[in-house]
C-alpha cells in the first residue's frame, strides 16, 4: 500500500473539507429542480463556495504557490514554485440536473519539469457521493484509496468501452466529434457520455473504461486525470498521436494496447 505524500495529503484534506457542502448543495438542487427559480444561480454559487473552501485549505498549507481555478482564474505567488489547479465541481451540468456524477479534481503544477518545462507532479479527483479518491503522484503510480490502478487489459476494440464528451451549445466542435464518432462507434463495444471530464480518465486509469476522448478543454478538467492514466500505465496524447494534448486541446487516453488503434481510427477520421 502507497501512503499519501505530504502534498497529497493536503490535497485530499482540501477535497473532502468541500465535499459535505457539495454534499448538501446536490441534496438541495434535487428540491430545487421543482422550484420555479430555476437551480442555475445556486449551482453556480455551489461551485464558487466549494473553490472558496479549497483555496482556503491550500493556500493555509502552500501559502506561496499560485492556484488556478476554474471559477477564480490564476492567483498569484511565487512563479518559480509550483502551482495548484483546481476544478471544484467537474460535472456541473450533470449537478444541475441531480444527476450524482461529479468530481473535485486538483492537480499541481511544477514549472520546472524533468526538461526545463510545467509538468503535473500530482493530481487527485475526488467523487463526494462514492467517497472516492483517485490520486496519483509521478513516478509512483495511480491509486484509489489504497488499491493500486493499472489500465485495463484489454487488447481488441470490440471489447473496448469508451469514454467522450459531446460537444453541446457553444462549446466544441460538432463537425470534428461527428467524424470521430463515426469511425470509432462501429468498432468497439460501447461509447459512454458520461459528463465529467475528470472521472472519465481516473476511470480510464481504474480500467473502467479502456479509452476516451474530447477536445475543448480547460487545464483543470484534464491535468489530475491525464496524470492519473499515465501512471496507470495507459497514454494521453493528441489526435496525432503526439506528445502535445494540452497544447492542441485535444486529448486521446487509452491503455496500452488499444491506444495505438484509437489513434489511427481518429487521425483517419480527421483527415
Amino acid at each position: 500500500m502507497a501512503a499519501f505524500s505530504g502534498l497529497l495529503t493536503v490535497m485530499d484534506r482540501a477535497a473532502r473539507k468541500a465535499a459535505p457542502r457539495l454534499r448538501r448543495d446536490f441534496n438541495e438542487v434535487q428540491h430545487l429542480q421543482v422550484s420555479r427559480k430555476g437551480p442555475a444561480d445556486f449551482v453556480s454559487m455551489a461551485d464558487k463556495r466549494a473553490e472558496q473552501t479549497l483555496i482556503e485549505e491550500l493556500r493555509k498549507a502552500r501559502p506561496d504557490w499560485r492556484i488556478l481555478g476554474e471559477e477564480g482564474g490564476e492567483q498569484p505567488g511565487d512563479p518559480d514554485k509550483p502551482r495548484f489547479i483546481v476544478d471544484p465541481l467537474d460535472g456541473t451540468t450533470n449537478f444541475l440536473h441531480g444527476i450524482p456524477h461529479f468530481s473535485i479534481a486538483i492537480a499541481v503544477e511544477d514549472p520546472n519539469g524533468s526538461q526545463g518545462k510545467p509538468e503535473i507532479t500530482h493530481g487527485l479527483v475526488y467523487q463526494p457521493l462514492t467517497d472516492e479518491s483517485f490520486w496519483a503522484e509521478k513516478g509512483r503510480g495511480a491509486w484509489l484509496q489504497d488499491q493500486r490502478l493499472r489500465v485495463s487489459a484489454r487488447r481488441d476494440l470490440s471489447e473496448a468501452l469508451i469514454a467522450t464528451g459531446i460537444p453541446f451549445m457553444g462549446h466544441g466542435n460538432f463537425a470534428e466529434w461527428s467524424r470521430i464518432f463515426g469511425a470509432v462507434a462501429p468498432e468497439v463495444a460501447g461509447i459512454r457520455r458520461l459528463g465529467s471530464a475528470a472521472l472519465d480518465l481516473a476511470w480510464v486509469a481504474a480500467g473502467r473504461f479502456d479509452g476516451y476522448w474530447e477536445s475543448d478543454l480547460k487545464p483543470w478538467d484534464v491535468a489530475a486525470g491525464m496524470l492519473l492514466v499515465k501512471e496507470a500505465g495507459g497514454f494521453v496524447t493528441d489526435y496525432r498521436g503526439q506528445d502535445m494534448a494540452m497544447q492542441r486541446n485535444q486529448f486521446l487516453a487509452a491503455n496500452d494496447g488499444l491506444h495505438s488503434k484509437l489513434h489511427k481510427l481518429v487521425a483517419n477520421a480527421l483527415r
